[in-house]
C-alpha cells in the first residue's frame, strides 16, 4: 500500500505540529523543578594536598638535618 502525495503531506504536517507543540510544552514542564541544585564545593582537596607536602617537606628537613 502506497501513501499518495497529498496524504504524506497532512501526515508530515501532523507530526510537524505534534513535534512543535511538544518542544513547546515539554522544556515548561521540566524547568519547574522542585529543587534548587546543589552548591558547588568549596574547595577540591588541593589546599589538602598542598598542606600534607608542606609537611611532609618540613619532616625531610628536620630528619636530614639531625642526621648530619
Amino acid at each position: 500500500m502506497m501513501i499518495n502525495g497529498s496524504s504524506s503531506k497532512v501526515l508530515f504536517g501532523f507530526f510537524a505540529a505534534f513535534a512543535l507543540i511538544f518542544s513547546i510544552f515539554l522544556p515548561n514542564a521540566q524547568a519547574k523543578q522542585p529543587f534548587a541544585p546543589a552548591p558547588a564545593p568549596a574547595n577540591d582537596g588541593t589546599t589538602i594536598d598542598q598542606g600534607i607536602a608542606y609537611v611532609l617537606m618540613l619532616l625531610a628537613l628536620a630528619v636530614t638535618y639531625l642526621i648530619h
